[in-house]
């Protein structure tokens, strides 16, 4: 699946000079998160997010830091936390360094960009015009209209083969285990050092194709300890 497939299209965009509070209206009127901050042109020039709003002047929450922290930061940094908090203009107070997506991303890459930057979204831009913003809660939509697919009617053997190949390529697996398939129901045996290993191995069969009922017989053992 990819971004185009679930991203969200109709945008709510602001300009950069547009009044802080107007934003904030905007956002609450829309029911929304994030605004996307766009020139004359339409674009994009930054995001203007809750966080962003978090510290604000008229709500009394300007960043306040203990004054240790205050002898070491810069006069720069002490500027822009004031700039941040008190500028009545989107443009003071939006992100301007923005992480984008592209509409053939996966969700695999966009989840990956969302781990790796803390950030819950992102604008989907196409030959250079945004098109789209995505967002975790998008994802988390994607998964709950997934469907499951249709069992194949595969033969044990198949099956079998399968979960082999499926075991045999994650790296945490490096003992052999006894699979049996029988009517599509799936028997595992063997031996294990830890629980999350059993639960992996039960994981890769549940999510074989043409698997019915798994039962888990693999064995939790002590690590044996290796002459030196």
């Amino acid at each position: 699946m990819k971004v185009r497939d679930v991203m969200t299209k109709h945008l709510v965009s602001i300009l950069p000079d547009v009044h802080v509070r107007e934003a904030a209206q905007m956002m609450a009127s829309n029911g929304i998160s994030a605004l996307t901050v766009v020139d004359e042109l339409g674009s994009l020039v930054g995001i203007l997010s809750e966080g962003d709003l978090l510290h604000r002047r008229e709500l009394n929450t300007e960043t306040r830091r203990s004054w240790w922290l205050d002898l070491f930061a810069s006069d720069r940094d002490l500027a822009a936390d004031y700039v941040k908090s008190h500028s009545r203009r989107v443009r003071d107070v939006m992100t301007t360094k923005v992480i984008a997506a592209s509409p053939d991303d996966t969700l695999g890459e966009v989840a990956r960009r969302f781990e790796k930057h803390h950030i819950k979204r992102m604008p989907v831009i196409e030959n250079g015009r945004l098109i789209g913003i995505v967002t975790r809660a998008n994802l988390v939509q994607a998964l709950a209209s997934t469907k499951e697919l249709p069992s194949p009617r595969d033969t044990d053997a198949m099956i079998k083969r399968e979960i082999d190949h499926r075991i045999a390529e994650q790296p945490w697996a490096r003992r052999p285990f006894s699979i049996c398939v029988s009517n599509g129901n799936v028997d595992i045996t063997g031996i294990v050092y830890n629980d999350n290993e059993r639960d992996a191995i039960r994981v890769v069969a549940e999510n074989t194709p043409g698997v019915g009922i798994v039962v888990n017989n693999l064995r939790v053992v002590a690590r044996p300890i290796e002459d030196g």
